[in-house]
């Protein structure tokens, strides 16, 4: 495929056709890119006051060392527990990692337009969550422990009880695979997902991770020459670079062949083209240091696999922690990779969504790859925070890199093309080459009348969902409302409270459903 930047023909491309989150500032993939073009930073910084109500100490408040940031999540604390079928006691025990992967891969499925009990095809789902501090929690309170037992406990924590239990309640039958690399955990099973959909062991495939530590309103203690920053700013290739910052959050991408995506006419929102996973080995300083060839390798590695020469990419979502090793060792790689590429060939932009919202541990190589899929949909090249000159140990002297300080319009004669790197600690890389999905004329329906179909297990849940649909037809009038129509009626699982609303135009709909014209939604409840 090299050279090619036609990619209907490929056999080995992978389409992303869904994607979900919740990150710091963000409950949803548009709030998250308002957030990149708008060069948000959703680091929280706590009061003393809200620290104290949280548990922490007076003697580390008053230390000049604690931090008081963090990335956190919205409502961290709540979950549809009836929607899944769990009892308010195994709701309880349950962790809020395992509690939000849920949540967060059912809506990914429906973003993609399918129903798992109608779905005759498999679906995987590849991903990894961290170290549960939930467990923690509920070993400080024996009564809950005596009361439904240490087995029980386990399971509704332990970071093997992910994905296989997201497989038993959305009755996925592909492969469901616990992937645990530490940092690049969530990229490298993108990765795997994409190997699985390759080799036939699923039709469709999740991937993604989930990192929560609670409790969210706490801070961190500053060691210096650690991985944490001093005053709660990520400074990715930064001269004040001193670190990162933690944070909470989760992202879960649908994957699906990109000929079967084509053939079944699936909404796609960039297309991956390879990805390649290598570790790091012992040339290194250190086991918790990364290695320069390691990663250079494993770029080169996925470029190959995608058959792009380095010229064509415009943009690298880096690992970008913001550390003076880490980065050094980053453009290092960067630059052996990338080889002869020089600055006459064209610039690379880089940057690292770990300005924006931190170190995500577990889910952060998810949220680079979001952040970078949004950029190709959107034509255009978010910020990079914090940035003013290049660090002392930062080298980009003959190369093509420079860090993007301003939202960028992605300008490109044929295709968009970009990248995606994750770096673990332990020295398992991850790196990913996107492009920008395919041109698909736009088909009109022939029919002058569309029939629009809602249902939920609650009659709250529907009213969420009528005005959720309404927004939706606002503010996406170019879509087509017979895919609209399509869509709700075949990707959307039937519950007991109904709504139907037949409609010719966007702004037709958008009357009736933000007005709640009863003469016009039909309403029925088969409880």
């Amino acid at each position: 495929m090299a050279g090619n930047d036609s990619i209907e023909d490929s056999g080995t491309a992978i389409a992303v056709i869904g994607m979900a989150c919740r990150f710091p500032g963000a409950e949803s993939c548009e709030q998250f890119w308002q957030n990149l073009q708008n060069g948000v930073e959703s680091i929280s910084f706590f009061s003393n006051q809200e620290l104290r109500s949280a548990g922490v100490s007076d003697k580390l408040l008053g230390s000049s060392k604690y931090v008081k940031a963090r990335g956190i999540l919205k409502n961290v604390d709540l979950f549809d527990a009836s929607f899944f079928n769990f009892s308010p006691r195994e709701a309880e025990i349950l962790d809020p990692q395992h509690r939000f992967f849920l949540e967060c891969a059912w809506q990914a499925l429906e973003i993609a337009g399918y129903d798992t009990e109608r779905y005759a095809g498999l679906i995987g789902v590849y991903a990894g969550s961290s170290f549960s501090q939930y467990l923690l929690n509920l070993y400080s309170n024996p009564p809950i422990v005596d009361s439904v037992g240490g087995f029980q406990i386990m399971v509704a924590n332990d970071k093997d009880h992910l994905v296989t239990r997201a497989a038993y309640k959305l009755n996925l039958r592909g492969p469901s695979v616990a992937v645990q690399t530490a940092c690049s955990t969530s990229l490298v099973a993108v990765h795997l997902a994409c190997q699985a959909l390759l080799s036939g062991d699923c039709d469709i495939a999740l991937a993604g991770g989930v990192s929560i530590t609670i409790p969210e309103v706490s801070g961190y203690f500053y060691h210096e020459g650690g991985i944490l920053s001093p005053d709660g700013h990520c400074r990715a290739f930064d001269t004040n670079a001193q670190g990162t910052v933690n944070g909470n959050g989760i992202g879960i991408v649908v994957l699906k062949c990109l000929e079967d995506a084509l053939n079944d006419g699936d909404h796609i929102e960039a297309v991956i083209l390879g990805s390649a996973v290598t570790n790091d080995g012992a040339l290194r300083l250190g086991y918790t240091a990364p290695g320069v060839d390691g990663q250079a390798n494993v770029i080169a590695a996925a470029q190959a696999i995608a058959g792009v020469s380095p010229n064509t990419i415009d943009y690298i979502e880096t690992h970008g922690t913001g550390t003076p090793l880490g980065d050094s060792v980053e453009c290092a790689a960067l630059a052996q990779a990338f080889g002869s590429r020089s600055q006459a060939s064209g610039k690379c932009a880089i940057g690292s969504v770990k300005t924006n919202i931190g170190h995500l541990d577990a889910s952060a190589g998810v949220a680079g790859f979001i952040k970078t899929v949004l950029a190709l949909k959107h034509k255009a090249i978010p910020p990079s925070l914090h940035f003013s000159r290049p660090g002392r140990e930062v080298n980009f002297d003959g190369s093509p890199f420079y860090v993007n300080t301003q939202l960028t319009p992605w300008r490109s004669a044929k295709v968009r093309r970009a990248a995606v790197s994750s770096f673990g600690l332990g020295g398992t890389n991850a790196h990913v080459v996107l492009q920008s999905a395919p041109e698909i004329a736009s088909t009109s329906s022939r029919r002058d009348w569309h029939l629009l179909l809602l249902s939920a297990k609650t009659s709250t849940g529907l009213e969420k969902m009528l005005s959720n649909l309404g927004v939706f037809v606002e503010r996406h009038s170019e879509h087509n409302l017979a895919d609209v129509a399509f869509t709700l009626a075949t990707g959307r699982r039937r519950f007991a409270h109904r709504c139907m609303l037949v409609c010719r135009q966007p702004h037709d709909a958008t009357a009736a459903l933000q007005g709640r014209d009863l003469g016009r939604l039909c309403m029925s409840d088969l409880d």
